[in-house]
């Protein structure tokens, strides 16, 4: 079988991840956030909901260029990389949803609420979920690909209506849908700025490692199995 190490070998972007990590949940909850009414002190929050949102959606786009990078090229190394950087954004999209459930407690006064951006939110999850599934029930390797490949081009075009179409043309408490203005209207400032870009970088880069980290492992599977 072909190569499948992920290619990244050099350790400096590592580093880099694990320095952006730390100063995002050091600088997230010692920097000093604007005041703003009913919010208060859980605008933190989107140094971890919103930024992993962001990785995800890095992540999830990546795993939909690889799949049509497959359908091109039938090369099994792409297949691959598409189901690893769908499984990276799956979890980071999970754990975006975890956390922004938290900051809806405290601030609409409910872990969940019947909001279009929410309900969007959490049927693209579902939708990905069926990928994890539809993967694992298909035994012949080739026309799993192949299909996984197809259903994932279906799943990340869901993302863009609802998450980001749909929110806006119905009533929405969620900030930039609805009629609400974004964050970056009234409560991005500068020193919020100085911790909210890093962190979208530090959790791209966590993923990918992890992924490099499992498609090693995969790759040491696989010449195991040929030697045997």
């Amino acid at each position: 079988m072909a190569k499948l190490t992920f290619d990244l070998k050099n350790n400096w972007w590592k580093l880099i991840a694990v320095i952006l990590v730390l100063y995002t949940v050091i600088g997230g909850f010692l920097i000093k956030v604007p005041r703003i009414a009913i919010v208060q002190e859980s605008v933190r929050n989107q140094f971890f909901h919103v930024s992993m949102w962001f990785s995800m959606m890095i992540l999830l786009t990546t795993s939909l260029i690889f799949s049509i990078r497959y359908l091109s090229k039938s090369k099994t190394k792409f297949d691959l990389l598409a189901e690893e950087f769908a499984y990276m954004g799956i979890i980071l999209g999970i754990l975006g949803l975890a956390t922004g459930s938290i900051w809806a407690r405290f601030t609409w006064g409910a872990w969940w609420v019947n909001d279009a951006k929410l309900n969007g939110a959490a049927i693209c999850m579902l939708i990905y979920l069926a990928y994890v599934i539809l993967r694992n029930s298909i035994e012949d390797e080739i026309q799993r690909a192949r299909i996984a490949a197809v259903y994932n081009i279906f799943a990340w075009s869901t993302l863009l209506p609802l998450l980001y179409i749909l929110p806006r043309l119905t009533d929405s408490l969620h900030p930039g849908s609805g009629g609400n203005p974004g964050f970056n209207i009234y409560d991005l400032d500068n020193n919020l700025r100085l911790v909210f870009y890093p962190s979208i970088i530090g959790w791209t880069l966590l993923g990918l490692w992890i992924i490099q980290l499992r498609v090693r492992v995969k790759e040491l599977k696989s010449k195991l199995e040929d030697i045997s």
